[in-house]
C-alpha cells in the first residue's frame, strides 16, 4: 500500500481493471491531474458525493471500478471509482488512505466508525454573512429548528464544550470551515475519541475550546 497523502500533480500512475466489464486486467497509464476533488457520482437512480478524490487522465472505463490505481513503485495509491461521461480522460479514484481507515475500522471494531460533534448549523458564505449581518464570512452558525431539533444536541461533545445556539464555529485544528471545506469533510479525517481544538465566535468574542469527538450512531 502506498501513501495517497504524498501524491503530486503530474506524478505517473497506472490504472488496472476490467474495462467495460469484458476485457480483464486492462492496464492504462497517465498522470495525477488533480488532488482533493469533490464530485457527485451517479449510478442508475443513485447519487453519491465523493470528497478528496484523485483525478487522473489514465483511461478509466465502465467496469474498472474497484481496480487499483498504482504508482511507479507498484504501490496502490487509490481505488478507481468514477469517470466523467461528458469528457475524455477524466477519471477519479478514492485515495488509498481513505480506504485504509475503513479497512482498519472494520478489522478492529467490526464496523466503520464516524466522529460526532453534535451540532445543527447553517454554512456561512459571503452572501449568507451579508444577509444576516455577520462579521465573518466563513464557518458554521449553530442554529436549530423547534425544541426537538436544538442547535446543540444534548449530551453531545458540543454540549460538553458549552457551545450554544448562535455561536459560530470558525475552525477545527486550524482548518477553516467553508462551503468548499465543510465540517463533515474535516471531521472525516478524525476518529471518535480524538481531541480537537475549535475556534469559535460567541457574543462577538473569539476563543478556542477543546472538544473530544464522540461516535456517530
Amino acid at each position: 500500500m502506498g501513501d495517497s497523502d504524498i501524491l503530486k500533480l503530474g506524478q505517473r500512475v497506472i490504472a488496472i481493471g476490467n474495462a467495460l466489464g469484458e476485457f480483464q486486467n486492462t492496464v492504462t497509464t497517465g498522470v495525477v491531474s488533480g488532488i482533493g476533488r469533490n464530485i457527485t457520482a451517479s449510478g442508475g437512480a443513485q447519487t453519491e458525493k465523493l470528497t478528496e478524490v484523485i483525478q487522473t487522465d489514465a483511461a478509466i472505463n465502465p467496469g474498472n471500478s474497484g481496480g487499483p490505481l498504482i504508482n511507479l513503485s507498484g504501490e496502490v495509491v487509490g481505488v478507481n471509482t468514477a469517470v466523467s461521461e461528458s469528457a475524455q480522460l477524466i477519471g477519479f479514484a478514492i485515495p488509498i488512505n481513505q480506504v485504509k481507515k475503513v479497512v482498519d475500522d472494520v478489522q478492529e471494531f467490526g464496523k466503520v466508525r464516524r466522529p460526532f460533534l453534535g451540532v445543527r448549523y447553517s454554512i456561512i458564505t459571503p452572501s449568507f454573512a451579508l444577509l444576516n449581518q455577520l462579521t465573518v464570512d466563513y464557518g458554521i452558525l449553530l442554529t436549530g429548528g423547534d425544541s426537538s431539533e436544538p442547535a446543540v444536541v444534548p449530551g453531545s461533545p458540543a454540549a460538553a464544550a458549552s457551545l450554544k445556539d448562535g455561536d459560530i464555529v470558525l475552525e477545527i485544528d486550524g482548518a477553516k470551515i467553508t462551503s468548499e471545506q465543510p465540517l463533515v469533510d474535516i471531521l472525516r479525517k478524525y476518529d471518535p475519541g480524538d481531541r480537537v481544538i475549535l475556534k469559535i465566535l460567541s457574543g462577538g468574542t473569539e476563543s478556542t475550546v477543546s472538544v473530544t469527538l464522540g461516535e456517530a450512531q
